[in-house]
Protein backbone atom coordinates (compact mmCIF):
# COMPACT_ATOMS: atom_id res chain seq x y z
CA UNK A 1 0.00 0.00 0.00
CA UNK A 2 1.77 3.42 -0.74
CA UNK A 3 2.08 6.18 1.40
CA UNK A 4 0.77 9.34 -0.02
CA UNK A 5 2.51 11.45 2.48
CA UNK A 6 5.72 10.62 0.32
CA UNK A 7 6.64 11.92 -3.42
CA UNK A 8 4.80 9.85 -6.02
CA UNK A 9 7.74 8.42 -7.78
CA UNK A 10 8.53 6.40 -3.93
CA UNK A 11 6.80 3.50 -3.71
CA UNK A 12 6.21 2.48 0.10
CA UNK A 13 5.60 -0.17 2.00
CA UNK A 14 2.68 -0.44 5.25
CA UNK A 15 3.88 -3.71 6.31
CA UNK A 16 7.74 -3.32 5.18
CA UNK A 17 8.69 0.28 6.37
CA UNK A 18 12.33 0.24 5.48
CA UNK A 19 11.44 -1.11 1.71
CA UNK A 20 13.13 0.91 -0.78
CA UNK A 21 14.63 1.52 -4.10
CA UNK A 22 18.03 0.89 -4.05
CA UNK A 23 18.92 3.91 -6.61
CA UNK A 24 17.12 6.32 -4.64
CA UNK A 25 13.93 8.82 -5.43
CA UNK A 26 13.57 10.57 -8.43
CA UNK A 27 16.14 9.74 -11.66
CA UNK A 28 18.05 7.85 -9.36
CA UNK A 29 21.48 8.75 -7.32
CA UNK A 30 23.82 10.26 -9.64
CA UNK A 31 27.59 8.73 -10.53
CA UNK A 32 30.27 10.68 -10.47
CA UNK A 33 31.30 9.80 -14.40
CA UNK A 34 27.57 11.75 -14.74
CA UNK A 35 25.11 8.71 -15.22
CA UNK A 36 22.31 7.72 -12.77
CA UNK A 37 21.88 4.58 -10.87
CA UNK A 38 18.63 3.04 -12.46
CA UNK A 39 15.70 2.43 -10.88
CA UNK A 40 13.15 -0.44 -10.80
CA UNK A 41 16.13 -3.10 -10.94
CA UNK A 42 17.26 -3.49 -6.91
CA UNK A 43 15.16 -3.12 -3.77
CA UNK A 44 16.22 -3.53 -0.61
CA UNK A 45 14.22 -4.09 2.50
CA UNK A 46 13.41 -5.12 5.95
CA UNK A 47 11.94 -8.53 6.86
CA UNK A 48 8.88 -9.34 4.89
CA UNK A 49 6.23 -10.17 6.84
CA UNK A 50 3.53 -8.05 4.10
CA UNK A 51 0.41 -7.55 4.02
CA UNK A 52 -1.60 -9.33 1.18
CA UNK A 53 -1.82 -5.92 -0.49
CA UNK A 54 1.85 -4.98 -0.18
CA UNK A 55 2.99 -8.90 -1.12
CA UNK A 56 0.64 -7.46 -4.55
CA UNK A 57 3.04 -4.78 -4.97
CA UNK A 58 5.91 -6.50 -4.93
CA UNK A 59 4.16 -8.54 -7.72
CA UNK A 60 3.29 -5.47 -9.96
CA UNK A 61 6.84 -4.22 -9.58
CA UNK A 62 7.90 -7.38 -11.28
CA UNK A 63 10.42 -8.94 -8.89
CA UNK A 64 11.38 -11.87 -9.82
CA UNK A 65 14.01 -13.25 -6.66
CA UNK A 66 13.87 -12.60 -3.38
CA UNK A 67 17.14 -12.79 -1.43
CA UNK A 68 17.15 -13.41 2.52
CA UNK A 69 20.10 -13.05 4.47
CA UNK A 70 18.67 -14.03 7.59
CA UNK A 71 19.74 -16.78 9.64
CA UNK A 72 17.45 -19.98 9.88
CA UNK A 73 15.82 -19.11 13.29
CA UNK A 74 15.08 -15.37 12.17
CA UNK A 75 13.10 -17.24 9.32
CA UNK A 76 11.70 -19.78 10.94
CA UNK A 77 10.37 -16.92 13.34
CA UNK A 78 9.50 -14.83 10.71
CA UNK A 79 8.96 -16.23 7.68
CA UNK A 80 8.43 -14.10 4.72
CA UNK A 81 5.14 -13.81 3.15
CA UNK A 82 5.19 -15.33 -1.26
CA UNK A 83 5.37 -12.85 -3.16
CA UNK A 84 3.42 -13.82 -6.64
CA UNK A 85 6.56 -14.60 -9.31
CA UNK A 86 9.28 -14.26 -7.40
CA UNK A 87 11.79 -17.03 -6.23
CA UNK A 88 12.97 -16.72 -2.88
CA UNK A 89 16.69 -17.65 -2.05
CA UNK A 90 18.70 -17.57 0.94
CA UNK A 91 21.89 -16.27 1.36
CA UNK A 92 22.90 -16.07 5.46
CA UNK A 93 25.02 -13.34 6.73
CA UNK A 94 25.35 -13.31 10.43
CA UNK A 95 23.48 -10.54 11.78
CA UNK A 96 23.96 -9.00 15.42
CA UNK A 97 24.61 -11.88 17.75
CA UNK A 98 21.89 -11.96 20.70
CA UNK A 99 24.34 -13.49 23.14
CA UNK A 100 26.50 -10.29 23.04
CA UNK A 101 23.25 -7.79 23.26
CA UNK A 102 21.11 -9.83 25.81
CA UNK A 103 23.61 -8.26 28.55
CA UNK A 104 24.35 -4.98 27.51
CA UNK A 105 25.40 -3.12 30.24
CA UNK A 106 25.33 0.66 28.51
CA UNK A 107 24.97 2.28 24.95
CA UNK A 108 28.86 2.25 24.41
CA UNK A 109 28.57 -1.69 24.82
CA UNK A 110 26.34 -1.15 22.39
CA UNK A 111 28.11 0.69 19.60
CA UNK A 112 31.30 -2.05 20.13
CA UNK A 113 29.02 -4.55 19.23
CA UNK A 114 27.19 -3.10 16.55
CA UNK A 115 30.54 -2.03 15.20
CA UNK A 116 32.13 -5.55 15.44
CA UNK A 117 29.29 -6.96 13.56
CA UNK A 118 30.50 -4.43 10.59
CA UNK A 119 33.47 -5.64 10.73
CA UNK A 120 32.64 -9.31 10.41
CA UNK A 121 30.91 -8.33 7.71
CA UNK A 122 34.44 -8.01 5.74
CA UNK A 123 36.46 -10.23 7.64
CA UNK A 124 34.77 -13.16 7.62
CA UNK A 125 35.13 -15.90 4.90
CA UNK A 126 31.45 -17.12 5.73
CA UNK A 127 30.00 -13.58 5.04
CA UNK A 128 32.36 -12.60 2.32
CA UNK A 129 31.06 -15.93 0.64
CA UNK A 130 27.43 -15.13 1.33
CA UNK A 131 28.35 -11.36 -0.24
CA UNK A 132 29.77 -13.16 -3.48
CA UNK A 133 27.14 -14.92 -4.08
CA UNK A 134 24.45 -12.46 -3.84
CA UNK A 135 26.09 -9.98 -5.79
CA UNK A 136 26.85 -12.65 -8.43
CA UNK A 137 22.84 -13.58 -8.50
CA UNK A 138 22.12 -9.87 -8.58
CA UNK A 139 23.82 -9.45 -11.67
CA UNK A 140 22.91 -12.56 -13.61
CA UNK A 141 19.70 -13.51 -12.76
CA UNK A 142 16.28 -11.86 -13.89
CA UNK A 143 15.45 -8.35 -12.93
CA UNK A 144 13.98 -7.02 -10.63
CA UNK A 145 15.41 -8.54 -7.80
CA UNK A 146 15.04 -7.56 -4.05
CA UNK A 147 17.33 -8.50 -1.31
CA UNK A 148 16.39 -7.76 3.08
CA UNK A 149 17.21 -9.58 6.21
CA UNK A 150 15.25 -8.37 9.39
CA UNK A 151 15.71 -4.87 9.93
CA UNK A 152 16.74 -4.04 6.33
CA UNK A 153 19.91 -1.93 7.75
CA UNK A 154 22.70 -4.11 8.69
CA UNK A 155 23.30 -6.63 6.28
CA UNK A 156 20.80 -5.04 3.67
CA UNK A 157 22.81 -1.85 4.27
CA UNK A 158 26.29 -3.10 3.66
CA UNK A 159 25.07 -4.51 0.21
CA UNK A 160 23.60 -2.10 -0.92
CA UNK A 161 26.51 0.15 -0.32
CA UNK A 162 28.29 -2.07 -2.28
CA UNK A 163 25.83 -1.91 -4.91
CA UNK A 164 25.94 1.70 -4.87
CA UNK A 165 29.87 1.43 -4.59
CA UNK A 166 30.03 -0.91 -7.85
CA UNK A 167 27.76 1.89 -9.78
CA UNK A 168 30.07 4.48 -8.97
CA UNK A 169 28.09 7.05 -6.42
CA UNK A 170 30.00 9.01 -4.49
CA UNK A 171 30.84 7.87 -0.56
CA UNK A 172 28.89 11.08 0.96
CA UNK A 173 26.10 9.94 -0.66
CA UNK A 174 26.16 6.11 -0.08
CA UNK A 175 26.42 7.29 3.55
CA UNK A 176 23.31 9.34 3.25
CA UNK A 177 21.67 6.67 1.59
CA UNK A 178 22.23 4.56 4.33
CA UNK A 179 21.65 6.90 7.49
CA UNK A 180 17.79 7.28 5.74
CA UNK A 181 17.65 3.93 7.80
CA UNK A 182 16.61 5.63 10.59
CA UNK A 183 14.21 7.61 9.26
CA UNK A 184 11.94 5.08 7.35
CA UNK A 185 12.06 2.84 10.32
CA UNK A 186 11.42 5.38 13.15
CA UNK A 187 8.02 3.98 13.53
CA UNK A 188 9.25 0.35 13.98
CA UNK A 189 11.95 1.57 16.05
CA UNK A 190 9.83 3.17 18.56
CA UNK A 191 7.42 0.10 18.95
CA UNK A 192 10.46 -2.45 19.92
CA UNK A 193 11.88 0.45 22.11
CA UNK A 194 8.52 0.47 23.99
CA UNK A 195 9.13 -3.71 24.37
CA UNK A 196 12.36 -2.69 25.53
CA UNK A 197 10.70 -0.49 28.34
CA UNK A 198 8.12 -2.90 28.99
CA UNK A 199 10.13 -6.43 29.88
CA UNK A 200 13.46 -4.47 30.72
CA UNK A 201 12.67 -1.48 32.22
CA UNK A 202 12.79 2.16 30.52
CA UNK A 203 16.30 2.92 31.66
CA UNK A 204 17.40 -0.06 29.03
CA UNK A 205 16.03 2.23 26.20
CA UNK A 206 19.05 4.02 26.10
CA UNK A 207 21.11 1.16 26.09
CA UNK A 208 19.17 -0.69 23.32
CA UNK A 209 19.11 1.45 21.04
CA UNK A 210 22.13 1.98 19.06
CA UNK A 211 21.50 -1.98 18.02
CA UNK A 212 18.16 -0.49 16.31
CA UNK A 213 19.93 2.49 14.73
CA UNK A 214 22.45 3.09 11.62
CA UNK A 215 25.28 5.34 12.72
CA UNK A 216 27.99 6.75 10.19
CA UNK A 217 30.85 4.61 12.49
CA UNK A 218 29.13 1.57 11.66
CA UNK A 219 29.36 1.31 8.01
CA UNK A 220 32.51 3.06 8.37
CA UNK A 221 33.84 -0.30 10.51
CA UNK A 222 33.31 -2.08 7.45
CA UNK A 223 35.42 0.76 5.31
CA UNK A 224 38.18 0.31 7.58
CA UNK A 225 38.26 -3.02 7.12
CA UNK A 226 37.91 -3.45 3.62
CA UNK A 227 41.07 -0.83 3.57
CA UNK A 228 43.24 -2.49 5.83
CA UNK A 229 42.73 -6.21 4.51
CA UNK A 230 42.21 -5.08 0.26
CA UNK A 231 43.27 -1.80 0.06
CA UNK A 232 39.92 -0.22 -1.31
CA UNK A 233 36.83 -1.14 -2.25
CA UNK A 234 37.49 -2.64 -5.76
CA UNK A 235 39.75 -4.97 -4.31
CA UNK A 236 37.40 -5.78 -1.60
CA UNK A 237 34.98 -7.05 -4.43
CA UNK A 238 37.78 -8.57 -6.42
CA UNK A 239 40.30 -10.50 -3.75
CA UNK A 240 37.63 -10.56 -1.05
CA UNK A 241 34.83 -11.58 -2.63
CA UNK A 242 36.31 -13.07 -5.71
CA UNK A 243 34.17 -11.19 -8.37
CA UNK A 244 36.31 -11.08 -11.44
CA UNK A 245 35.59 -7.49 -14.25
CA UNK A 246 33.24 -9.30 -16.14
CA UNK A 247 30.85 -9.69 -13.76
CA UNK A 248 31.60 -6.32 -12.05
CA UNK A 249 31.18 -4.99 -15.75
CA UNK A 250 27.70 -6.67 -16.03
CA UNK A 251 26.03 -5.58 -12.61
CA UNK A 252 27.45 -1.81 -13.08
CA UNK A 253 25.62 -2.36 -16.65
CA UNK A 254 22.24 -2.97 -14.76
CA UNK A 255 22.88 -0.73 -12.22
CA UNK A 256 23.10 2.71 -14.32
CA UNK A 257 20.97 4.19 -16.50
Amino acid sequence: MSDTTVPDELVRLASADNFRDVAGTGPGYPTVDGGRVRRGAFFRSNELQLSSADAGVLADLGVTRIHDLRGQMEIEAHPDVEVPGAVWHHVEVSGIPMEMISGLEDADAAVRVMRQVYDVFVRAPEARASYAALLTDLATGPLPQLFHCTAGKDRTGWAAALLLEIAGVDRATIMADYLLTNTFSSATRTKYLALVAEHLGAEKKAVYEPTMLVEESYLQTAYDAVDELYGSVDGYLRDGLGLDDLLLAELRDRLTA
